[in-house]
């Protein structure tokens, strides 16, 4: 925390301070004294490594277990060398019973996988997921979008989407959190203070985002073996792209009008990063100025939302390896007319680090543990 010691603090301010922050200093002593035990299932894919790289850093948690299918036996050095001097269990096949002595359960799976673990959970669980299966809240929207039905319906209601900076401190209770995909983080971001102060018109948004291929999975080198992945730009899912459905249901909560966006992701020959490019017309009275007032307004309490000056110019490069959403708001030509500019880490920002923001507000923690 960057508040002064309390011994520096007039009375009055050290008062404040200990009623503002005593359910945050009461769980920071308590887990101190005994850390989260962890479960990562999934831990051998792109976003599963990295949840590694962040916990080992999160002084109050510890990894009990690695969980895989295809991998049982082996180290998680095998997937990632940097993590071979690292005390990190074996990696070993997901058992029920390890739900007994576990605080915290990541998911880090293909979609459908973590409503069979949900089945299972207990009073002393939170599940953290990082796939589709708790993101939308109609069992049939998800079985429309994702071609498969919902295995655990009954745990929708127990569940929340939490993108944190907009709706996490609706978290506490629940025991199923869902962490938002790497697309709709880059573009929900910038859009729903937006959205939400009128500023913006909500017809004829046009998005167009551009992923490094880590976003598709370790299966991604099978699936373009036959189109050049690391020296081309390939479009794909365009006009029925999954997130679209995650993108509707998030945006239409914060206006009365019908949202109308034409969503478009594509592959770059790049590892990690997303760059998202929006263009949206803006209301009478509104201007460029005042669009950035007003986001920097809504992000002025949150640690990593950078809001930039008119017209920067923004890259992936300026995130890679951090969970900072870095957004610059730029003219056109047209008066009417307004280009967003939205840069995340697809593994940290739109992943890992996100789930980790989930699990600190969860649990009040300061919100920048293990992710500084």
């Amino acid at each position: 925390m960057k508040e002064k010691n309390l011994v520096e603090k007039k009375p009055e301010e050290a008062s404040n301070f200990l009623k503002d922050n005593f359910f945050l200093l009461i769980n920071c002593y308590k887990y101190q004294m005994r850390k989260l035990n962890i479960l990562i299932a999934g831990s051998t894919g792109y976003i599963g490594i990295q949840l590694i790289k962040l916990l080992i850093k999160h002084k109050y948690v510890k990894i009990k277990y690695l969980c895989g299918n295809n991998s049982v036996g082996k180290k998680i050095s095998f997937f990632d060398k940097s993590l071979k001097s690292k005390k990190l269990p074996k990696i070993t096949k997901f058992n029920k019973k390890y739900l007994n002595n576990i605080d915290v359960i990541f998911t880090a799976l293909p979609n459908g996988q973590a409503q069979e673990i949900s089945k299972f959970l207990n009073k002393s669980n939170t599940l953290i997921d990082l796939a589709a299966d708790y993101r939308l809240e109609k069992s049939s929207i998800y079985t429309k979008w994702y071609k498969q039905k919902h295995k655990a319906k009954k745990n929708i209601k127990k569940s929340i989407y939490s993108l944190p900076e907009i709706n996490g401190k609706n978290i506490k209770n629940k025991s199923i959190i869902s962490c938002p995909g790497c697309y709709p983080t880059s573009i929900l971001l910038p859009l729903i203070p937006l959205i939400k102060k009128k500023l913006i018109k909500t017809k004829n948004i046009v998005i167009d985002s551009k992923s490094g291929y880590s976003g598709a999975g370790r299966g991604v080198h099978k699936k373009y073996k036959n189109k050049n992945l690391y020296e081309s730009l390939s479009a794909y899912g365009v006009g029925f792209h999954r997130h679209n459905s995650e993108i509707q249901q998030m945006l239409s909560k914060y206006s009365k009008n019908k949202i109308d966006f034409n969503f478009t992701p594509h592959l770059t020959p790049m590892f990690r990063g997303i760059l998202s490019t929006i263009y949206v017309d803006i209301k009478k009275d509104v201007n460029q100025t005042k669009m950035i007032k007003e986001l920097k307004n809504f992000y002025k309490k949150h640690n990593f939302i950078k809001i930039l000056d008119q017209n920067d110019l923004i890259s992936t490069n300026d995130v890679i390896n951090t969970n900072v959403c870095l957004i610059s708001i730029c003219r056109t030509k047209y008066k009417d007319k307004i280009i967003i500019l939205s840069a995340i880490d697809n593994l940290i920002k739109g992943g890992a680090g996100q789930a980790i923001q989930n699990l600190n507000m969860r649990f009040n923690f300061p919100i920048t543990t293990g992710l500084q």
